[in-house]
């Protein structure tokens, strides 16, 4: 079996200006004095000497647009070379089985490094472009091998001090630094996020038009994904949750193996990847295409929290103030349906709900499905500004043996998650084509006679 390198849409010449336009503000936000060293991300095993397709490091993408397995990215501003690209060296006989190679000149010419060299020289000359840097941002959390390369330049440099050679002497760490610029969405960001939205929407109603009992829930994740890359997404952008019945009441249920139910409710949490960004929506439908009155009433409670947490994403709020109303209108919703007891505050504060309701509201979305950027500023949340995409996602899960539930919503999941985009004039829905209303979503179950 081949290995496959992961197909984007063409970022050269004319993404070019969105990644050159990144490097420099990240080059003004470090200084002269600084480097910034990025791992472009290598093959993973799938099983034995097969290997998952390749997706590239967001950080190092979203910088270059390069998508090759093995790269690394040096940039160091204010100096000559101020973008360095070290890639894997053209070689006819390797291609032939593992697919096509830019080489350094490609690197130079399609991606606009100002210079390049085969990956087999980065630890010869990683000591020379490293001489003279104050600071050097890496990720600390993976790519050992740039690890191990980064210590022996340092070595190397401090042994050479006599001569006049300056080692940096602070390293630190690029997630945090990268993920302050990737949280504000530019217009190439949000363009390819717009869309990567769109196709998800699109997977979501072909799914909703598709269901019906007799299928399973494996038929359903094919159609969502089907619809994804025949609109131009490479793929999911995480493992699609296809849960009916009381499987909807797992987080991140991925089996995808079970049948599907009449009379059951059936949970989709899918989102397409397009150039590395993702969308994340959830949608939660009757199989049979009816909800049941006591299907209906808890649907409406999360229905009602989520159309109260997109109210409440705008400029100055922030997630904890999300959470907050939306957990107001569960925890009221969870008395009304008498599986927990006390007053509102009451329920909130012992944290009752828990049960039903564990997890947060919200995260960021952009590049990676829980995008990078800082939650809290001073140990307070980070306050909402306009060019933020967030996820408003709240659910209900009521266990299969909860003996307080009456029989009919035992085993029921529901959640409804939508993707929204900060704006100051209000919050913009950008899932907003995958309807929600009990109405809506009947009237288009089941509709697509093909499937």
């Amino acid at each position: 079996m081949l290995t496959h390198v992961l197909t984007l849409t063409d970022t050269t010449p004319s993404a070019s200006s969105s990644t050159a336009s990144r490097r420099q503000r990240i080059g003004a936000r470090i200084g002269d004095g600084a480097a910034l060293l990025l791992p472009g991300g290598a093959l993973q095993t799938r099983s034995n000497d097969t290997e998952q397709r390749f997706r590239p490091d967001s950080d190092f993408f979203y910088l270059t647009g390069l998508a090759e397995p093995g790269a690394v990215l040096l940039l160091r501003p204010g100096r000559e070379p101020e973008f360095t690209l070290f890639v894997q060296p053209r070689d006819p006989k390797a291609e032939i089985w593992s697919g096509r190679r830019i080489g350094p000149e490609g690197a130079i010419h399609r991606y606009g490094a100002d210079a390049a060299h085969p990956l087999g020289e980065l630890a010869e000359r990683l000591p020379a472009l490293l001489d003279g840097v104050e600071s050097v941002y890496l990720p600390f959390h993976h790519a050992p091998d740039l690890h191990l390369a980064l210590l022996a330049a340092l070595a190397h440099l401090h042994r050479r001090d006599r001569l006049g050679e300056q080692r940096p002497e602070c390293l630190r760490d690029a997630r945090a630094l990268l993920g302050e610029d990737r949280i504000f969405k530019d217009a190439a960001a949000l363009t390819t996020l717009r869309r990567a939205v769109e196709i998800s929407a699109e997977g979501h109603l072909a799914a909703i038009r598709g269901v019906r009992p007799g299928l399973s829930e494996r038929d359903i994740e094919a159609i969502i994904e089907h619809r994804f890359r025949r609109l131009g997404a490479s793929g999911p952008g995480y493992g699609t949750i296809v849960g009916g019945g009381d499987n909807a009441t797992i987080l991140h249920y991925v089996a995808n193996d079970a049948p599907l139910i009449a009379g059951q409710l059936l949970l989709v949490d899918a989102g397409a990847e397009l150039d590395c960004f993702t969308g994340d929506i959830t949608r939660t439908y009757p199989i049979s295409g009816r909800f049941s009155p006591e299907q209906r009433d808890l649907y409406q409670i999360v229905l009602a929290a989520n159309e109260a947490g997109i109210r409440e994403a705008r400029v100055g709020s922030d997630i904890d103030a999300i959470h907050g109303v939306c957990l107001r209108i569960l925890a009221e919703g969870l008395l009304d349906l008498h599986l927990v007891e006390g007053g509102v505050d009451e329920v909130i504060e012992q944290q009752r709900y828990l049960p039903y309701y564990m997890h947060r509201t919200s995260h960021w979305l952009g590049a990676d499905v829980h995008d990078a950027g800082h939650y809290t500023l001073g140990r307070r949340p980070r306050p909402l500004q306009p060019g933020i995409v967030l996820t408003v996602e709240p659910a209900l899960y009521i266990p299969a043996d909860d003996p307080r539930a009456p029989p009919g919503l035992r085993g029921c999941g529901i959640r409804i998650e939508d993707d929204v985009l900060i704006r100051a004039e209000g919050p913009e829905v950008l899932s907003a084509g995958v309807p929600k209303a009990v109405a809506e979503l009947e009237a288009i179950l089941g509709s697509d006679p093909l499937l």
